[in-house]
């Protein structure tokens, strides 16, 4: 082969190392979009992947053998990137189903369409795994330059892998959204094998040619159309228009009815944020948030709350209330996704002066802030799933030292009706370094509850002492929440479960809570 052929060659297998893995980060993305980002979706998306690429390598390696020529290599790389691109085309009306199904546990439809999904995937990743095992057919000479050349090739395969590690997350999704993406990586594989093909062979060029322009009027027939359509989820919910977007980490969209507005990410079958401008109260886990000082010792007085820090700010519904409730007191309002501020300060009037909102991740900023707070809430869940970071007796410690000495944190924790495991092992945890936890199940849902731990030695009838304490002035919303808080405070469960750094498996507990529910459940009202 000559130096310019190897050149290109080591190119070619630089770029399909690099579809290869974006495609499968992508992969994720689009699956993930409806059926989450758990460790056990991501298991599945990696197991089967891998399973395909043994497939690749293994047909790749007796295909090259049998016709150890450019035009078969670049021809099977053709046909793989044309593949690639189509399958985010083919998954979208299947991934449509599958969130309909997610919604009404139709349980039988949402696995079919989570194994039908991955199934696409099998065709284009083999085809593509051909590339490596392909090459070095092609580029060994001589059994004495064999080492040399096929680790060359695996090296440059593998360079390529980490630039398509990064591209997705960082680069093409946060631009051209997960189908955009596809298209990219799809398209610039695509153009590298139909100019190794033409030079190879121009006839078989000019007939691949086909190719990309088939690509081209199956996307332009098969329009962008939201994956999950909030009005079958949410009756007279409807999407507003230039909402909906994909971020480094979240897939967003804003629901409206009259003159409520809710923020979906990702699933969109609970919401993160709501806002009426007409009303705070939201009968639910936001207004929870605010009783979190009346466990401590009666009278509790709406000036004993200085300060709030929030991990998991969202689009801002707890510190709207908050402001509402105590007056412009400080507040640090922790958000990891930036494109989530953006949303909220343009669609839920997410501007309090007294907010200060600091883009990163919960734990490690949380730690960074010098403390003094009367309450520090925890909202950066996507439940019943929750960041196992933020979980822990040392995540808890370090919440411990930023509270002031009245302190309370406050939790919400998902669960199901028949499952409240989750909240038992969090209770555990936090009872290793609070001396007081409680737990209130939020009203009119069997899917929440919130977990309040305070720094002081407290006692559960403190929190109807506070309500009757309460003067006439107060504010509705603070009366409201407190009320029902009094109404739905249970006993505080016992558990010698502790989640530490180094062993917290939480997701093992929300994946039973899944597969649980949805054998037995009925997720209509679930995140309302």
């Amino acid at each position: 082969m000559k130096a310019t052929g190897n050149r290109y060659l080591l190119f070619t297998v630089f770029v399909s190392g690099m579809v290869v893995l974006g495609i499968e980060i992508s992969a994720q993305r689009l699956v993930g979009n409806v059926f989450g980002s758990s460790n056990l979706v991501w298991a599945n998306i990696i197991g089967l992947m891998l399973l395909y690429l043994a497939a690749g390598y293994f047909i790749g390696g007796r295909w090259a053998d049998r016709s150890p020529n450019l035009r078969t290599f670049y021809t099977i790389l053709a046909v793989g990137a044309f593949l690639a691109g189509v399958t985010p085309l083919i998954a979208q009306p299947v991934l449509r189903f599958a969130a309909v199904a997610m919604g009404s546990v139709n349980l039988a439809l949402l696995g079919g369409s989570f194994v039908g999904t991955l199934l696409l995937f099998a065709a284009p990743v083999t085809l593509l795994g051909c590339a490596s095992p392909f090459a070095v057919r092609l580029a060994v000479t001589d059994a004495a330059s064999a080492g040399s050349a096929s680790g060359r090739i695996y090296a440059v395969s593998t360079m390529g892998s980490l630039l398509g590690t990064f591209l997705p997350v960082l680069v093409l999704v946060p631009m051209l959204g997960t189908r955009g993406t596809f298209l990219t990586l799809s398209g610039v594989l695509l153009l590298v094998a139909l100019i190794g093909l033409w030079r190879a062979d121009p006839r078989r060029g000019a007939l691949a040619l086909a190719l990309p322009v088939v690509l081209a009027m199956a996307t332009w027939l098969s329009p962008a159309t939201t994956l999950r359509p909030i009005e079958a989820l949410y009756p007279g919910a409807q999407l507003v228009p230039g909402s909906e977007r994909e971020s480094s980490y979240n897939f967003i969209q804003v629901a409206q009815a009259g003159d409520t507005r809710w923020l979906f990410l990702n699933d969109s079958l609970i919401y993160h944020s709501i806002y009426n401008p007409n009303g705070l109260r939201t009968g639910g886990t936001f207004d929870l948030f605010l009783v979190a000082p009346f466990f401590n010792a009666a009278p509790v007085t709406e000036n004993d709350v200085r300060s709030l820090a929030l991990v998991g700010l969202a689009a801002g519904t707890v510190s709207k209330q908050y402001t509402a409730v105590y007056g412009p007191i400080p507040i640090d309002g922790i958000e990891i996704d930036p494109a989530v501020v953006e949303v909220g300060r343009r669609y839920f009037d997410m501007n309090e002066p007294n907010l200060n909102v600091i883009v990163g991740d919960g734990r490690w900023e949380l730690e960074q802030l010098e403390g003094g707070y009367s309450v520090i809430g925890v909202d950066a869940y996507r439940p019943p799933y929750i960041p196992w970071q933020l979980t822990t007796r040392e995540f808890f410690a370090i919440v411990h030292e930023r509270l002031a000495d009245d302190g309370v944190l406050v939790i919400n924790v998902g669960r199901t009706p028949g499952d409240r495991s989750l909240v038992e092992a969090l209770v555990g945890t936090l009872g290793a370094v609070f001396p007081s936890v409680y737990v209130v199940d939020v009203p009119n849902t069997g899917f929440n509850s919130m977990v309040y731990a305070t720094k002081q030695v407290t006692d559960p009838a403190n929190l109807a002492a506070n309500l009757g304490a309460l003067p006439g002035d107060a504010h509705p919303l603070l009366r409201a929440a407190l009320g029902d808080a009094v109404a739905n405070l249970k006993p505080t469960p016992t558990s010698a479960t502790v989640f530490t750094d180094d062993w917290a498996p939480v997701e093992q507990y929300a994946d039973a809570i899944v597969l649980g529910y949805f054998l037995n459940g009925d997720t209509s009202d679930l995140g309302r």
